[in-house]
C-alpha cells in the first residue's frame, strides 16, 4: 500500500534567515483551486511558499519560505483538490465552482529534485516573461478601453466614428427646426414655444453658402407661434421631413478643415489597429513561448497518465458522488455512478469535471506512472514472455492456498455428481417398478390429457366405478363408446349441442320441468323445494331459461370463462352421454375441456387477451403445475352446483363429485393443492393493482397511480421469483412506475420554482412522502439501468436549483431537502399500506384488463406484455 500510493518530497526553505531541508512523505498531494486555472498553476503554487528569492539567494535575509521538491512519486499519484472554503461572512462552508483544467498525460518533471537547477531557470525566465506580459496587456488594455468616463470604447473604433461625422453631409438647420409640434391627446391643440432668445440664434454672419440667414429663422418661428396646429396622430400619420440627417453631422465645415481633418484621423486609425495588432502578436508569443517552457525532452521523462476522476455535485453540505475510471483494455472511460456502470467519454469527463458547469467538479485526481504499464496491463512471465493470466498473477504463498481450496472444492464437487447419480438410479429402478404393477391391473376407459408432466397412470379414484346407480357393464363399454362418439362427433354450435338430445324430457324448453336438486337424495319423499325461473345469456354458449331450487345457482358464477368451457365440454359429449351413459361422458367431457385449456395455453397471445386471467388451469399449466393438482381443479369445475340446471349437467356433476369423493388423502396433497390456488389467488390481486393503476395513469391521477403500480411491481417480483408465467411482464410496471415518478417529480419541482410558500410545501411533501420513498425500490435492483438514469435526471433537477439565486427560506428547504434525496441507501425505511382493492368478477376483470392493455399497446407499450 504505501509503495503504490506514497511518495516523498524534499522541503527546502529559510526560515528567519536559516537555511533547512527537511524529507517528508506524502500520500494524497493537498492542492488549492481558488484563483488558478489549471493544474500547473496548482502545483506552481504548491510549490512555493513565501518569498522565493531569498531561498536561493546569495544573501541570507532575513525572509522566510520554503520550496516542495519530489525525490520519489508513488506508481499512483493522487491530487486532492480543495474546492470548500468557509465564508467567514455567512458563518458557513461554501463549495467554489470555479473551472479548473487538467490534463491527461501530466509530466511531473519541472517538480522533481534532480530537475531543481533546470526549473528554477525556467522559472525566473516565466516570471520575466510574465512581468513583460502584464506590461504589454496593460498597454493593450488602454487601446481597447479609452477614454476618461465610465464608459470606452477601443481607440481605433473612436477614431473612425470621428471620421464618419466630419464627413456627414452637413444641414443648415438646428435639430429642433424643421420638426412639426404635435398637440396633447384627446383632440387638444398645443402652441409652439416661444421663440428662442437672440443669443440662441445663428450668427447674421454667416454665408449663405454654409447656413440659413438668422433673421429668416426669426420670421419663421414667429409666423408659426401665431397660427394653431392640428394634432400629429403617430402610427397613422407619417410626417417625416424628407432631409432628415439619419445621423448627426457637422454646422459648418470647409473642404479644407475636411480634407485635413480627414488624413489625420486615416493616419492615427492606421496607426492605431498597427500598435494593437503588434500588442496582441507579441502577447500571443509571450503565451506560447511559456507554454512551450518544458516542452523538451529533458522535461518530459516523467510521464503521468490519467486513471480516475471522482467528482462532487452539490454543495458544501450536500451532494452527489461518482467516479470516471479509464478502462485501459477497451480504451474506454467508464463512469461508474452508485450501482450503475456506463460508458463514457472524455468529452462528458471534462464537462462535468472541469467545473463551472452547474454544480458538478473533480475534487479528486489519481494518475498512474505510465512507464509502468503493469500496474492496470497484463503481465507476462519473464521467461517465457507469455501473458500471465488467473493464478499466475498471485504471489507464491497466495497462490498456493487458492489452489488448495480449489481441489477441496473440486472433491466436494465429484461427491455431489456420485450421490446424485446413485439417486437418479433408484428413482428409475422405483418408475419400473411402478410400471410393472400398474400393468397387472386394468387400464383406464379413458385416455389421459395431453399433458406432457401427466404420468403414464390414471390415479385410483379415476378408475374406480362412480356410484351413480347406472348398469354393470358401463365400464366395459366406456372404452369402445368414446371410441364411436369421437368418430360421430360434428362441429355444431355449442347451443345447439346444449339444446339438442335423444330424450324429450331432457331438452330446454321456455317452460322446463323443474331439475331434481344435486344437493339431496332422489326419493319421492322428500318435500318439493322453492324453485325460481331465469333467463341467462352465457357469452358464448347461448340464451337459456333456467329453473332450479332457490339459491342453487350463481348468476355470476354462470358467466365465468370456466363455467362457458365446462358447458360446452358437457353439450359436445351428448353423444356419448346418449349412448354409454354419464360416466363416459364425464371422461369425454374431461378430455374435450383439458384439450380446449392445452391449446389456450400453448397459444402465443396479446397481453390484451391473458388466458391465464380466464383459467386457473391455464396458469397452473404454464406453470407446470402437478397433474394431481390439474385433476382436481378440473372435478371441482365439473362439480359445481351451478351445472344442476337441466338432466344431462346434473347426472356429469355426480359422477364429478363421485369421483371427488373417491380420492384418498395420500393422493393429492392438500397443502399443496391450497398452495398453487394461493398463488393464483396472489396472480389476480397482483392484476388488480397493475389494472387499477394503469386506469389512474393513463388518466393523469400520478399520486393515485404510484401507489398501485408499486405494489404490482413488489408483488409481481414476489411471483416471479418462482417461476417466469407466476406474474405479469416486469418491464412494462417497471417502465410505468418508472414513468409515474417521472412526473411526479417534474410537477414537484414545477411547484418548487413557483416560490410561493404553499406551492413549495406541496412540491416537496409530494418529494419526501412519495418519490424519496420510491427511490430506494428503484436502486435496489442493479440490473435495471433505466432506472438508475431516471433516478439520476430526478437528482439532477434539484440539484440545478443549487447554483441559482433563491429567497433564504427556499434555500433552507433545499438544503434540508436535498440530502435526502441523494441518499444512496437501498434500505426501504418507511413506506404507506397497500391500497385496499375492489372484488371483480372475472369477467369484469378481463374486460377491463383488456381494454387497458390495448390502450397502452395503442400509445406504444415499451414492452410486449406477458
Amino acid at each position: 500500500m504505501v509503495e503504490l500510493f506514497y511518495g516523498r518530497f524534499l522541503a527546502v526553505g529559510v526560515l528567519e534567515g536559516k537555511k533547512f531541508e527537511n524529507t517528508e512523505m506524502f500520500g494524497q498531494y493537498p492542492l488549492q483551486v481558488n484563483g488558478f486555472k489549471d493544474l500547473h498553476e496548482c502545483l506552481e503554487a504548491a510549490m512555493i511558499e513565501g518569498e522565493i528569492e531569498s531561498l536561493h539567494s546569495a544573501e541570507n535575509s532575513a525572509k522566510s519560505g520554503q520550496e516542495h521538491w519530489f525525490t520519489e512519486l508513488p506508481p499512483v499519484l493522487t491530487f486532492e483538490l480543495s474546492r470548500f472554503e468557509f465564508n467567514q461572512a455567512l458563518g458557513r462552508p461554501e463549495k467554489i465552482h470555479n473551472k479548473l483544467e487538467f490534463p491527461s498525460m501530466l509530466y511531473m518533471d519541472r517538480y522533481m529534485d534532480r530537475n531543481r537547477d533546470i526549473t528554477r531557470i525556467k522559472r525566473e525566465e516565466i516570471r520575466r516573461l510574465k512581468e513583460h506580459l502584464t506590461v504589454l496587456q496593460q498597454r493593450l488594455e488602454r487601446y481597447l478601453s479609452y477614454g476618461s468616463g465610465p464608459k470606452r470604447f477601443p481607440l481605433a473604433d473612436v477614431l473612425q466614428y470621428a471620421m464618419e461625422f466630419a464627413s456627414s453631409k452637413p444641414v443648415c438647420t438646428s435639430p429642433v427646426e424643421d420638426i412639426d409640434t404635435t398637440a396633447p391627446p384627446g383632440g387638444m391643440t398645443a402652441q409652439l414655444p416661444p421663440p428662442a432668445s437672440t443669443g440662441d440664434q445663428p450668427d447674421a454672419s454667416v454665408s449663405p453658402e454654409g447656413s440659413c440667414s438668422g433673421l429668416q429663422a426669426q420670421q419663421q418661428q414667429q409666423q408659426q407661434q401665431q397660427q394653431r396646429v392640428s394634432i400629429h396622430k403617430p402610427f397613422t400619420q407619417s410626417r417625416v421631413p424628407p432631409d432628415l440627417p439619419m445621423h448627426p453631422a457637422p454646422r459648418n465645415i470647409t473642404d479644407e478643415e475636411l480634407r485635413v481633418l480627414e488624413g489625420c484621423l486615416h493616419r492615427w486609425r492606421s496607426e492605431v489597429e498597427n500598435d494593437t495588432r503588434d500588442l496582441q502578436a507579441s502577447i500571443s508569443r509571450i503565451h506560447r513561448t511559456i507554454e512551450l517552457m518544458y516542452s523538451d525532452k529533458s522535461m518530459m521523462q516523467v510521464p503521468y497518465r490519467l486513471h480516475a476522476v471522482l467528482v462532487h455535485e452539490g454543495q458544501a453540505n450536500a451532494g452527489h458522488y461518482w467516479a470516471y475510471i479509464y478502462d485501459p483494455h477497451h480504451r474506454q472511460w467508464m463512469k461508474y455512478n452508485d450501482i450503475s456502470v456506463t460508458k463514457s467519454s472524455w468529452e462528458e469527463l471534462v464537462r462535468d469535471s472541469f467545473g463551472g458547469y452547474r454544480n458538478a467538479s473533480a475534487y479528486c485526481l489519481m494518475y498512474i506512472d505510465d512507464k509502468k504499464p503493469f500496474l492496470i496491463e497484463e503481465e507476462f512471465d519473464k521467461e517465457t514472455g507469455q501473458m500471465l493470466s488467473g493464478l499466475d498473477k498471485l504471489p507464491p504463498d497466495l497462490k498456493e492456498y487458492v489452489e488448495g481450496d480449489n481441489k477441496l472444492f473440486e472433491k466436494e464437487m465429484e461427491e455431489w455428481d456420485a450421490l446424485q447419480a446413485r439417486k437418479l438410479q433408484q428413482e428409475k429402478l422405483a418408475l419400473a417398478a411402478a410400471a410393472a404393477s400398474v400393468a397387472a391391473q386394468p387400464m383406464s376407459t379413458e385416455p389421459c390429457p395431453p399433458d406432457n408432466t401427466a404420468p403414464q397412470h390414471d390415479p385410483e379414484y379415476m378408475e374406480q366405478q362412480s356410484p351413480t346407480g347406472d348398469s354393470k357393464h358401463l365400464q366395459e363399454d366406456t372404452q369402445r363408446a368414446i371410441s364411436k362418439a369421437a368418430a360421430e362427433h360434428d362441429e355444431k354450435s355449442p347451443e345447439a349441442l346444449l339444446n339438442t338430445s335423444s330424450h324429450p324430457d331432457s331438452e330446454v324448453t321456455s317452460d322446463p320441468c323443474p331439475p331434481p336438486d344435486p344437493e339431496q337424495d332422489d326419493s319421492a319423499s322428500s318435500p318439493p323445494a322453492p324453485q325460481r325461473v331465469v333467463e341467462v345469456a352465457i357469452p358464448n354458449v347461448g340464451t337459456f331459461v333456467i329453473q332450479s331450487k332457490e339459491g342453487g345457482y350463481d348468476d355470476e358464477a354462470m358467466m365465468t370463462p370456466n363455467m362457458q368451457g365446462i358447458i360446452m365440454a358437457i353439450g359436445k359429449s351428448r353423444s356419448v352421454y346418449d349412448k354409454c351413459g354419464p360416466e363416459a361422458a364425464f371422461f369425454k367431457a374431461m378430455k374435450v375441456e383439458y384439450t380446449r385449456l392445452l391449446r389456450f395455453a400453448q397459444e402465443d397471445t396479446p397481453p390484451e387477451r391473458d388466458y391465464r386471467l380466464q383459467h386457473v388451469i391455464v396458469y397452473f399449466i404454464h406453470n407446470q403445475a402437478p397433474k394431481k393438482i390439474l385433476e382436481r381443479t378440473l372435478l371441482m369445475q365439473f362439480a359445481d352446483r351451478n351445472l344442476g340446471f337441466d338432466e344431462r349437467c346434473k347426472s356429469i356433476m355426480k359422477v364429478a363429485r363421485a369421483k371427488l369423493e373417491l380420492i384418498k388423502p395420500d393422493e393429492v396433497n392438500m397443502e399443496e393443492y391450497e398452495m398453487w390456488h394461493q398463488d393464483y389467488r396472489n396472480f389476480r390481486e397482483t392484476t388488480v393493482f397493475l389494472l387499477i393503476g394503469l386506469e389512474l395513469f393513463l388518466k393523469k391521477s400520478y399520486v393515485e397511480a404510484l401507489m398501485y403500480l408499486v405494489y404490482a411491481y413488489q408483488y409481481n417480483k414476489e411471483l416471479l421469483v418462482k417461476g417466469p408465467y407466476r406474474g405479469h411482464d416486469e418491464d412494462l410496471i417497471a417502465h410505468y412506475r418508472r414513468e409515474c415518478l417521472l412526473k411526479l417529480n417534474e410537477h414537484a419541482a414545477a411547484l418548487f420554482e413557483t416560490g410561493e410558500e404553499t406551492e413549495v410545501n406541496a412540491g416537496l411533501s409530494i418529494m419526501n412522502e412519495l418519490v424519496v420513498a420510491c427511490i430506494p425500490l428503484l436502486l435496489v435492483d442493479e440490473m435495471e439501468e433505466k432506472d438508475m438514469v431516471a433516478v439520476e435526471d430526478m437528482r439532477n433537477r434539484w440539484c440545478s436549483y443549487l447554483g441559482q439565486e433563491m429567497e433564504p427560506n427556499l434555500q433552507e428547504k433545499l438544503t434540508d431537502f436535498l440530502p435526502k434525496l441523494l441518499d444512496c441507501s437501498t434500505e426501504i425505511k418507511s413506506f404507506h399500506e397497500p391500497p385496499k382493492l375492489p372484488a371483480y368478477s372475472t369477467l369484469e376483470l378481463c374486460e377491463r384488463y383488456g381494454r387497458v392493455m390495448t390502450s397502452l399497446t395503442l400509445s406504444r407499450t415499451p414492452a410486449d406484455g406477458r
